[in-house]
């Protein structure tokens, strides 16, 4: 067992955070366990922020991973609206607060997550200009929707990622105007391919979203600090009373990359570089969640990944590793959505190029289907639209790395377990 007097710190509060955390506690560490976190409400998950509670079906409430006694009950230090600065690899301390508080650790465990990419164009400054990343950010955009519905208002999207799809969702079903204005030739371009990325381009349009795919945010027109209107590269003005900046997220290491950790190139990602137990260049310093460059075996590459599941997984297995025991993180990639009546869940990995063939098993019309990414017969990824409990079939034969015919993958009647040796 870890020695008692030891200190763990886990910087970032976010769900990677909070679940690592709770995850020692639970395998019986009794040291000391810091959690410093840069925002002030208590740790909380994400997705609800563009769907449940972006929509006024969940209160505010519900989106905290646990009720704010839960950490004093279990002896976690919280430190909310805390920024950490540095982290002293020699002396193995960090400091954090506006009185530059040193604590030392024996083991840090960095879930600093991620923040939007924000848009390099004139009119940002604008009052009507948002991003989505924190609940803060959810709760001002939750009134906005509202007031464009009321209003007959007009909102512009820059982005058809699954953020600017989930808000442009629950923005229609405020009553929104909604324009969503994308460079790539269809939604989800590079995470779907356009054949699947059409399904959602059909999907929007029939609940009144207009797209404008091929273009990209040249200026944001206001007047009086407030948006009036946005042009497009082709020289096009397109009314709105906000924007919302959906164009992707980057991994925040600058906390990571001031302490001399190795950091991944851009086509790995950019997070904090790890191994398969989740430990970065320092033995003694650990990564999880959005911000982790993780090794994905099955695929052969590093890959980060910027979703809950990631989170729920990554923070409980960086905690373990922490404690010593022989935990390998291999998780297969997995997500989800909810847009109008579509729900879906995704697992796997295939990005453009990676994959020769789409395979459709179900009625793609009635959007009740699962698409299976193939190279070389082999499944690399699996995508089930408003078709349920198929999720643990799909990862196994993504797993097996076996070769499957064609035809019965796509053949309804055909079981998905029959298909895994």
């Amino acid at each position: 067992m870890v020695d008692a007097d030891q200190t763990f710190v886990i910087v970032g509060g976010g769900f990677a955070g909070a679940k690592a955390a709770e995850t020692l506690r639970a395998e019986g560490f009794t040291g000391r366990v810091i959690l410093i976190c840069d925002e002030r409400d208590h740790p909380y998950e994400r997705p609800p922020l563009s769907k449940g509670f972006l929509l006024g079906k969940e209160e505010r409430d519900s989106v905290f991973v646990h009720e704010p006694a839960w950490y004093a009950r279990n002896d976690i230090e919280l430190h909310l609206g805390q920024s950490v600065d540095r982290v002293d690899r020699g002396a193995k301390t960090v400091r954090y607060g506006d009185d530059g508080t040193l604590v030392r650790y024996d083991k840090l465990l960095l879930c600093t997550g991620a923040e939007p990419r924000r848009l390099d164009i004139p009119g940002t400054d604008l009052a009507g200009v948002h991003h989505l990343r924190r609940l803060a950010h959810a709760e001002r955009l939750k009134g906005v929707l509202a007031s464009l519905g009321r209003d007959n208002g007009h909102l512009v999207i820059a982005g058809a990622g699954w953020i600017g799809l989930e808000v442009a969702a629950a923005a229609r079903e405020y009553g929104a105007e909604v324009t969503v204005i994308e460079p790539e030739p269809t939604p989800l371009h590079g995470v779907l391919g356009p054949e699947l990325g059409n399904v959602f381009a059909q999907l929007h349009s029939g609940h009144g979203v207009r797209f404008q795919f091929g273009r990209r945010l040249t200026e944001i027109i206001g007047q009086d600090g407030m948006v009036l209107a946005v042009r497009t590269d082709d020289g096009e003005e397109h009314p709105a009373h906000d924007v919302l900046a959906a164009i992707g997220a980057v991994p925040r290491v600058a906390l990571a990359e001031a302490a001399g950790l190795e950091i991944a190139d851009r086509a790995h990602g950019g997070g904090i570089v790890v191994d398969e137990r989740l430990r970065t260049s320092d033995p003694d310093i650990y990564a999880a969640g959005d911000v982790a460059a993780f090794p994905l075996e099955l695929f052969g590459t590093r890959i980060r990944v910027e979703h809950w599941a990631n989170a729920l997984n990554g923070g409980p297995a960086a905690a373990r590793s922490m404690l010593g025991q022989d935990t390998v993180y291999d998780r297969v990639p997995y997500f989800f959505t909810d847009q109008y009546d579509l729900g879906m869940e995704y697992s796997g990995w295939a990005p453009p190029g990676s994959y020769d063939q789409v395979v459709i098993r179900g009625d793609m019309g009635k959007r009740e289907f699962i698409a299976f990414w193939v190279r070389e017969r082999r499944v690399l990824a699996g995508m089930n639209v408003n078709v349920w409990n198929v999720t643990e079939q799909i990862q196994r034969l993504i797993r097996s790395r076996a070769q499957v015919d064609s035809d019965a993958l796509a053949d309804p009647h055909v079981p998905l377990d029959r298909l895994v040796p």
